[in-house]
């Protein structure tokens, strides 16, 4: 009793623990929602990599950036993308022991960047807010039942933040009435600072795709000193709300200046380089993955059928069948 009384004086003066500590580093894959149900000819190589987490993400879309209607969980989507294809999918990923984190995201047409949602009028952010709570409430629901470690209450949606924050406060509440699992958000590399509900939940969740190289092909090296500035901001958040840092996203295309703008998506780009991938990756892993106030993080992104996708001619972003998935399994594997 003794010790334990000093430990705790120790955490005390030392400002408070940082809460939410898991257990394990969280060695994580994207799971990209598909049309088909998944087995373990498709779970598998997420523990070939040394996964121990999923992120599961079932879509909501919307017809435009200032449309309020979010469909989401009808027959004309893609199973994976629905509530029974991502039941189906944590139950596979379940019988290999992979943890789960439920991830509902919102597709926009024509991809536009959903942290530009914004509505005309109160009168449609009031139906954007009924519609947002409909779609995450019943992935909530699905989080609860399928007892997943973590819920992510949505994705890059800062805008839709900033015009209407008392909405976030008030659903997270009613999250928290059906899900009793660890909550997170997750902000993009540019909008984490702002966010104003750190407190409220258990991760302060990053999609990291901060521009750390100008470089051709970077180096190791090149990245590791980009991400020293921004490093030190992300310890301050992390430090400030006492939360351990999450990357719901993080990785690389393989690609040309793939440090400059990580978030890069555009198909258009045709150049190849696997070197720069590996590096840039590396750098973040070995940058971050044994701070003690780093939790863990999502590799962007893994596609179920693993011996179709990537490869020699893929210059996007999934690490499958390039030399970068060694990197991050001689990481993963080592936790």
């Amino acid at each position: 009793m003794r010790i334990f009384s000093i430990f705790c004086m120790v955490l005390l003066f030392n400002g408070c623990a940082m809460s939410s500590l898991p257990s394990e580093t969280i060695n994580g894959v994207s799971f990209v929602a598909s049309r088909d149900v998944v087995d373990e000819t498709h779970t598998n190589p997420v523990v070939n990599v040394g996964a121990n987490y999923a992120a599961i993400m079932p879509f909501g879309f919307l017809k435009s950036l200032d449309h309020p209607e979010i469909v989401h969980n009808t027959d004309r989507q893609w199973f994976g993308e629905t509530r029974v294809g991502a039941k189906q999918y944590i139950e596979e990923l379940r019988k290999k022991n992979i943890k789960i984190m439920v991830k509902p995201q919102i597709w926009v047409w024509n991809g536009e960047f959903t942290g530009k949602i914004t509505m005309i009028d109160d009168e449609k952010w009031i139906e954007l807010e009924q519609s947002y709570s409909s779609f995450i409430l019943e992935y909530a629901e699905l989080a609860q039942e399928t007892n997943a470690e973590i819920l992510c209450i949505g994705t890059e949606l800062e805008n839709f933040i900033k015009q209407r924050p008392e909405f976030w406060h008030d659903l997270i509440s009613k999250i928290k009435t059906v899900y009793k699992g660890k909550l997170t958000y997750a902000a993009n590399w540019d909008e984490f600072k702002r966010t104003p509900f750190w407190g409220e939940l258990d991760y302060i969740g990053i999609d990291a795709y901060f521009p750390v190289s100008d470089q051709k092909t970077p180096t190791v090296e090149d990245c590791k000193a980009g991400w020293q500035s921004h490093k030190k901001i992300i310890k301050a958040i992390a430090d400030e709300h006492k939360k351990p840092i999450l990357f719901t996203e993080y990785g690389y295309r393989s690609m040309d200046y793939t440090g400059k703008e990580p978030w890069q998506s555009d198909h258009k780009i045709q150049s190849l380089n696997f070197e720069g991938q590996s590096n840039a990756t590396e750098a973040l892993l070995d940058e971050f993955w044994n701070e003690e106030w780093f939790a863990g993080g999502f590799v962007w992104k893994w596609f179920h059928a693993h011996d179709r996708v990537g490869g020699k001619e893929d210059n996007q972003f999934t690490p499958q069948n390039k030399p970068v998935e060694k990197i991050i399994q001689s990481f993963y594997k080592t936790e």
